[in-house]
């Protein structure tokens, strides 16, 4: 290794559910420091979950997230001359913020409405077991379980 390990920023909770994983997700969606945009629409997004399923929309986010996030994925390692898929674990902080990147690119995937109506829908079918990151997920762990037989090259 090179350099230094880059060090862990202190992230602090957001204003209305004073937690910081909803803050991280605000980050996440927020583009060109415009902060009160990215929470306008998680906000939004949280309303209409609630409205639509009268239920408490964090526990809906956090049933979502942990449906969504994976165990285990596929890394590229490079042993004598050749490069193998080898299936490793997923550590916790890569977990969310792989949670967080899949529930983002499906919700920009879909067209018609806007953001906080198609960041809630991708929540809500989350939440369910269904959706499109959930569709990620299962693609992920396809591939992991595919390539089990390198898995002992995780060890190197």
């Amino acid at each position: 290794m090179r350099g230094k390990k880059a060090l862990k920023k202190d992230i602090k909770n957001d204003r209305i559910y004073n937690r910081v994983d909803i803050s991280k997700f605000i980050n996440y969606i927020m583009e060109d420091g415009k902060r009160q945009l990215s929470e306008n629409i998680v906000y939004g997004a949280f309303d209409i979950i609630k409205s639509k399923t009268k239920k408490n929309p964090v526990d809906i986010f956090d049933s979502a997230i942990k449906n969504i996030s994976p165990q285990i994925e596929v890394r590229s390692k490079r042993i004598g001359g050749g490069n193998y898929q080898v299936p490793m674990e997923v550590a916790s902080g890569r977990r969310q913020a792989l949670a967080f990147r899949w529930i983002l690119k499906a919700a920009n995937s879909k067209s018609g409405s806007n953001m906080q109506t198609r960041l809630a829908n991708e929540l809500m079918m989350a939440a369910e077991g269904q959706g499109d990151a959930i569709k990620k997920k299962e693609d992920v762990y396809k591939q992991a379980q595919a390539n089990r037989a390198f898995a002992h090259f995780a060890r190197f």
